[in-house]
């Protein structure tokens, strides 16, 4: 049943980007840490909103934070709302445009698409922000928070019906590990000596949410042991702290960037892949994601290509 709004004025898109941002993660302080202001200002923000419609939007105790049945609905309207209303801003805004890439670390596939893209800058520019995973970067780009994003995502992952999901090359799987490791000295490890062995898949600058499940399941396929989840570990300086001997092997992508005091060994037999894919909105014609997708055409590091675009659901 559709709620009946009773609105006075017009609806102020910045309050109603607060609310989303509330609505998401049901949780002040962290929606305040995702729009970068003070607490004391979403909680304000939320209450003019709330005022403006003349409804209640969320329930909240000092425990917990829920939508109300009006919230729901309004959350369901917001998003394709902001996200149309930055695609008109983009179209008539000033010349100088700022697009934001999110999921580019350090020396890996994306960083490398970005680096080409940045040559065709001409009127607008690039700015990178880390991304947790395929759900998080789906959420960022509805809401117009986020115009591409990359990751290592599965193939057959089903992508939101705004979106475009592109597979740009499969890179194949190595171990790092401290230069003194058993294992370092070899050519290449095969996948069935790792049975029985506890390799660590939470370090490297590829790790999300979504890298956590394709490597926890490779692991197990192996038979090997997945160690103890950790915080993620990311660039070279802390990667050499942690990958040190003693310490388990690392399973990463080839083509991670040189970390001292450590060897890349690449797996064989056969050689295990990850997917890295990249995520935009279907009808997005900016000249920024275009040079994006013309940097993706060129040869990958790993020359073994995907499968094309898929668009979300119709």
């Amino acid at each position: 049943m559709w709620y009946h709004w009773a609105v006075v004025g017009d609806l102020d898109m910045r309050l109603l980007r607060v609310f989303v941002a509330v609505a998401e993660e049901l949780h002040f302080s962290r929606a305040a840490a995702r729009l970068h202001v003070a607490q004391q200002v979403v909680s304000r923000d939320v209450q003019r909103l709330e005022r403006s419609l003349a409804v209640r939007l969320l329930d909240r105790t000092s425990r917990r934070v829920r939508l109300t049945t009006a919230g729901a609905e309004l959350l369901e309207r917001a998003r394709p709302l902001l996200a149309h209303h930055d695609r008109v801003r983009r179209s008539v805004g000033p010349s100088r445009e700022r697009l934001l890439v999110g999921g580019v670390a350090t020396g890996l596939v994306p960083a490398g698409v970005l680096d080409r893209a940045r040559r065709d800058e001409n009127g607008f520019e690039y700015y990178t922000r880390p991304v947790a995973g395929l759900d998080e970067a789906t959420r960022q780009l509805t809401a117009g928070e986020l115009d591409v994003a990359f990751g290592v995502w599965p193939e057959d992952a089903t992508v939101a019906r705004p979106l475009r999901s592109r597979v740009l090359c499969r890179e194949p799987l190595a171990l790092l590990l401290p230069r003194h490791h058993v294992l370092a000295a070899r050519p290449a490890v095969e996948v069935a000596d790792l049975a029985g062995v506890e390799v660590c898949w939470c370090a490297g600058n590829q790790v999300t949410a979504d890298w956590g499940d394709r490597a926890r399941a490779l692991l197990a396929s192996w038979g090997a042991r997945a160690a103890p989840a950790h915080p993620a570990v990311r660039g070279a300086d802390e990667l050499a702290h942690h990958v040190r001997d003693g310490e388990p092997p690392v399973l990463t992508v080839a083509g991670h960037p040189a970390v001292p005091g450590t060897a890349l060994v690449p797996l064989a037999g056969p050689v295990p892949t990850v997917s890295w894919s990249m995520l935009r909105r279907a009808d997005d014609r900016h000249p920024g994601v275009t040079a994006l997708g013309r940097a993706a055409d060129e040869p990958a590091p790993w020359g073994r290509p995907g499968r094309g675009d898929r668009r979300g659901p119709t």
